[in-house]
């Protein structure tokens, strides 16, 4: 999804766990948007009211005033603004509370990236700030990666792939001959809260050998010490 005129879309992200912060702000980077962020409140304000971002992801929680206060003097300054917020609390009313002062949808954490990057699409789809892009398709070599219909094939024969393969086969066709740690693997693929599964990056790479590379000519290779690349041969 890009401007009309082709430009990247702009995001601001505020919140005050860099984890999190770090986690979003590179996903929407491999989608091709532009990303800054905020660590509280005031910060959030001065950057929204000098900048000109498209859209805005909210976290609730934050350190030096409320996230819906945030929200009111977001809307004070630019009216038409869409806001994602982020919240930790699953009741229903604060997701009430959220939606009825302006915010114009959430996510609780912890959340599905997939999930997130869908939400900010039709936020910005329906502002009319952006255009979804032209193709679907992500092109490495012979392999070939529909986005919308989920399918896969290399020199033409379908490959078939679980949910999760796909996503990790995703991020690096986004990234290709670009070297990524396991860490920006999971950061991507899975939740941001990882602990303890450092080894599923190795399993899943396995799979996707199995599947991807099988009798043919190696595309996924491992970077020792680093992490893993996607390349045509």
């Amino acid at each position: 999804m890009t401007h009309p005129d082709g430009s990247p879309i702009q995001v601001l992200v505020v919140d005050d766990e860099p984890a999190l912060s770090d986690l979003v702000s590179m996903v929407l980077r491999y989608e091709g948007w532009n990303v800054t962020t905020a660590a509280n409140g005031a910060a959030a304000i001065r950057q929204a009211a000098a900048g000109c971002p498209d859209v805005v992801v909210l976290d609730l929680m934050l350190p030096d005033m409320s996230g819906l206060d945030v929200l009111h003097e977001l809307h004070r300054i630019r009216p038409e603004l869409p806001v994602l917020l982020l919240t930790a609390k699953d009741s229903m009313e604060d997701r009430i509370a959220g939606l009825a002062a302006g915010g114009d949808d959430y996510v609780t954490k912890p959340f599905s990236v997939e999930e997130m990057i869908l939400r900010l699409r039709a936020l910005v789809k329906r502002s009319g700030r952006g255009v979804v892009d032209g193709s679907s398709q992500l092109v490495v070599g012979d392999l070939v990666l529909d986005e919308d219909s989920h399918e896969v094939t290399r020199a033409g024969e379908q490959i078939y792939l679980t949910a999760t393969e796909f996503s990790v086969l995703r991020v690096l066709m986004h990234n290709p001959r670009r070297v990524l740690t396991k860490a920006q693997i999971l950061h991507h693929v899975w939740e941001y809260d990882f602990d303890g599964r450092s080894n599923v990056v190795e399993l899943y790479i396995s799979y996707l050998r199995k599947k991807v590379d099988a009798d043919r000519p190696p595309m996924i290779h491992t970077v020792r010490g680093v992490g893993y690349v996607i390349k045509p041969q």
